[in-house]
């Protein structure tokens, strides 16, 4: 018994040969970069149809909400409007964002903050047309004054500026 269990803690506790490659020195030692690429396209890819098909349901709907033309008063009518519009755009710019990676392997700064201030510009329609208090509107043009100087420094010292 004594010679047995010796045996096994000498099995356990040799560490392992490089001439005899196991399925854990295999596993730790691969390569799955590729994998995770392909993972990554997947679901980008599913992505990306979400965005196609979500794009598509807005247009659709911003169609079916012509009808308050002729129901509501023109101003409210138009509101509506001009605010889903300005959402479709910030979608599209998602998509782009999307595209982009799905190209090139990473995320653009300034596509993501064209994204932010496309929102923010929807975010201050809105309130322009519900009267926000001043309050808001201090808040919102802090943040747009924020995203203005990080768009500017993304574009001034961006790294394929500094590439060419």
């Amino acid at each position: 018994m004594k010679n047995m269990a010796s045996r096994i803690s000498q099995n356990v506790f040799q560490p392992s040969l490089p001439d005899s490659p196991s399925l854990l020195n295999q596993v730790l030692t691969a390569d799955l970069t590729h994998v995770w690429m392909k993972g990554i396209k997947v679901v980008l890819s599913l992505l990306i149809i979400t965005i196609l098909l979500g794009l598509t349901g807005g247009v659709f709907r911003i169609f079916l909400n012509l009808q308050t033309l002729f129901s509501h008063p023109i101003e409210q009518a138009m509101r509506h409007l001009i605010v889903d519009a300005l959402i479709i755009l910030a979608i599209v710019e998602v998509f782009k964002t999307t595209l982009t990676y799905f190209s090139e392997g990473r995320v653009k700064v300034t596509f993501i903050v064209d994204t932010i201030l496309v929102v923010m510009l929807t975010e201050i329609i809105s309130k322009w047309f519900s009267g926000a208090p001043p309050s808001q509107w201090m808040t919102l043009g802090g943040i747009l004054l924020t995203l203005g100087i990080i768009r500017i420094v993304a574009v001034q010292w961006s790294p394929t500026k500094t590439e060419a």
